[in-house]
């Protein structure tokens, strides 16, 4: 019986779960919930193992089908590169990369530029960027390639660490001017903070290596870093940004650094994309051509200065 298992049954089952229910999953395959559902249950007969605990509430694997999942998944998606790298065409870079990047100056000017010169050398590759800073799943979101700050976490995926981010803890002379000299991070929950989706601030002390984390509450709360640089700049309170999103009102003293001696981390830059043996040319291309630029075209004064 095994023999007769249909693929397509399985590919259901897989996408149940990473979708999370049999509803988004019919809704993807374009299929009815109770088509999906027969799928499921056929191919648990076949197989005579129970994959699925289902009530209408719930939806909870097995340890039968935690494995054959975690197999399924991973078989499937070499399928599909295999089929896709069979498929693309030997001798013209074409079709769909699908991008999603943390917005604000790294994404507009720096990736939005990177991906209209890749389309201008290979104008049969079409892009669609996403902005967004939530932790992405490449998967379930069905993205190629995402860039993300920060440390990024195990997921299966390869990241590749493009270059280091100079952060600072900046304020602009005219909200410092009327208030007490800050001489400890611990102090900063005594100000105003604009804050984006980082509520914790990491410092260390330059001489002593000591961390400290604090928790804050924004009093203008922002994920766009254009946004909290000029409310910082209209004397709106503390920010913490990378360097590169206001090089010039830091030359221009318009804005300073709030500490002499404690000093925010640098955040790494990467680009994250999937982990496949068998990879559509024009990925491979777009993943060199990023890797290329940063180390070429863009100079470290921009981002560590």
């Amino acid at each position: 019986m095994l023999s007769n298992i249909n693929l397509a049954d399985i590919r259901s089952f897989v996408l149940i779960i990473q979708l999370g229910n049999f509803t988004k999953a019919a809704e993807a395959l374009n299929v009815s919930r109770s088509h999906v559902s027969r799928q499921i249950s056929q191919l648990e007969a076949q197989m005579g193992v129970t994959l699925l605990l289902r009530t209408t509430r719930t939806l909870k694997l097995t340890d039968a089908g935690k494995v054959f999942f975690q197999r399924c998944e991973q078989a499937l998606n070499d399928i599909d590169q295999a089929l896709l790298a069979a498929v693309d065409n030997v001798d013209q870079i074409r079709g769909l990369i699908k991008v999603n990047s943390v917005g604000g100056y790294l994404g507009e000017e720096i990736i939005a530029p990177i991906a209209t010169e890749f389309m201008k050398q290979h104008p049969n590759v079409a892009i669609q960027l996403e902005f967004s800073s939530h932790r992405v799943d490449l998967v379930e979101e069905q993205f190629d390639i995402a860039f993300r700050m920060g440390k990024l976490e195990d997921s299966g995926f390869i990241a590749r660490k493009l270059i280091e981010v100079k952060m600072g803890t900046l304020a602009s002379p005219d909200y410092l001017a009327n208030k007490p000299k800050i001489t400890h991070p611990k102090e900063l929950v005594h100000h105003q903070c604009l804050t984006g989706s980082v509520k914790k601030w990491n410092f260390m002390n330059a001489e002593s290596g000591q961390h400290v984390e604090i928790p804050l509450t924004g009093h203008l709360q922002c994920k766009n870093g254009r946004v909290l640089v000029k409310g910082a700049l209209h004397g709106n309170g503390i920010i913490r940004v990378p360097h590169i999103y206001c090089l010039n009102e830091l030359e221009k003293g318009e804005l300073v650094e709030v500490f002499d001696d404690w000093k925010v981390p640098s955040v790494d830059f990467s680009v994250l994309y999937h982990r496949d043996q068998y990879q559509p040319k024009r990925l491979k291309l777009f993943i060199e051509f990023v890797t290329h630029y940063f180390e070429h075209k863009l100079t470290n004064k921009e981002f560590t200065q």
